[in-house]
């Protein structure tokens, strides 16, 4: 059994389904708006937050290629749609497939129709994945179960004692799902209706760990209802922080703002890289979920930290951001120095903390300004920067 949970994650997203049961006229649930953001659209975004995610095929049914289009956002993390087969399990079979080629260590495979899905479930699921084969979000059944006669009546009382109610995403190592779908093909075995359910056919050991109550499937017509109620009821709670850093500048031959190296005739000075650009804006994403500032995470005492890349102190923010729910929508950074010029740089340091915090560059802004030849700034002591991040975390 091969159990690694550290390694390639890819996501497969169910959604070609006609949603039959939930008795809609205007098309597959999937697409349907809920607060104005389609479902498909909730989904995928929950797992493009996500940093241990790379990779995402959505497979939709063949009629829905204009309603993907209008229902997608954009992201360096999704693949081109592919088609799904007639039952769940061909078009999970057909994601898997479209993923062969990147071969993954693991993969999660999870419902369209489930967009509430939150980060802290995705990563118990990958971290289930350390010690089994298979990882299923469940919850205990909690009400009194009954099974009927066949004639509407109560038949008997059944056991809710390890009952579980499965929810999605379900991850697997992918080799072994893979095999597992192959195998299933062979037999001509097309009717598991989740995947766990083909893992136990396969012999594969899946490991249960907490699910979500609010990570609940829209089946029905009521389901789409009540979810578009608590979204109207959704107060959106936007959080603002600010940074702020400085650092000396020495002599050297090459200064590094905002994740852009530059030619100059000075250095900053500091433990790390001294990125004073990236070291403000750790501290305002940090600041918007009260999470201590940078030092505290990466203390200068520390010898690892010796000449650093603050990339890597950047994208550990961003990721503590998202496991506190947060999506991050705005962020902006000053610098403030006399040299050098930074608006031949500014595009491509807006470029470089969009790829590590993840989001698009319209949402990144750099600007610069002088302090007018005053201070230790006017006299080419150093360089400050400010920053402010924006991070919305939904609340009910």
């Amino acid at each position: 059994m091969t159990t690694n949970s550290a390694g390639s994650c890819a996501v497969v997203i169910v959604a070609a389904g006609r949603g039959e049961r939930a008795g809609l006229t205007e098309g597959p649930k999937q697409y349907r708006d809920i607060a104005g953001k389609k479902v498909l659209t909730r989904t995928i975004a929950a797992f493009q937050a996500h940093q241990q995610v790379q990779d995402i095929v959505v497979v939709i049914h063949a009629d829905d290629h204009d309603m993907y289009s209008s229902a997608t956002i954009n992201g360096t993390k999704l693949m081109p749609p592919v088609t799904g087969g007639a039952t769940r399990q061909d078009s999970v079979f057909a994601g898997l497939e479209a993923l062969r080629e990147k071969a993954p260590n693991i993969v999660l495979i999870h419902d369209a129709a489930r967009p509430f899905v939150d980060q802290n479930t995705i990563s118990r699921v990958i971290e289930g994945l350390s010690s089994a084969d298979g990882s299923l979000p469940s919850l205990p059944v909690s009400d009194t179960m009954k099974r009927d006669d066949g004639m509407g009546n109560v038949g008997e009382t059944v056991s809710r004692d390890g009952l579980h109610i499965a929810q999605t995403p379900q991850g697997f190592q992918f080799s072994t799902i893979l095999d597992a779908h192959e195998a299933a093909q062979k037999d001509n075995r097309h009717d598991f209706t989740d995947d766990s359910a083909l893992a136990e056919w396969a012999g594969i050991t899946v490991k249960l760990v907490e699910g979500s109550p609010s990570n609940n499937k829209l089946t029905t017509q009521t389901d789409i209802k009540e979810a578009e109620r608590k979204m109207a009821m959704s107060i959106p709670d936007v959080r603002t922080g600010h940074g702020y850093d400085v650092h000396q500048l020495v002599d050297g031959s090459q200064i590094r703002l905002c994740g852009v190296d530059i030619a100059h005739k000075m250095k900053l000075s500091g433990h790390s890289d001294a990125d004073v650009g990236l070291h403000a804006l750790t501290d305002a994403l940090l600041a918007t979920i009260a999470d201590g500032d940078i030092g505290s995470h990466f203390p200068p005492s520390d010898p690892q930290w010796k000449g650093a890349d603050s990339d890597q102190f950047l994208a550990h923010a961003c990721n503590l951001v998202r496991q506190a729910g947060g999506v991050i929508t705005h962020c902006d950074v000053t610098l403030v120095c006399e040299e050098p010029k930074i608006g031949p740089h500014r595009d491509a340091m807006r470029r470089a903390i969009s790829l590590i915090i993840d989001v698009d560059i319209k949402r990144v802004s750099v600007k610069a300004t002088t302090n007018e030849r005053i201070g230790f700034i006017g006299r080419e002591e150093g360089i400050a920067a400010l920053a402010t991040a924006t991070v919305v975390v939904p609340t009910s």
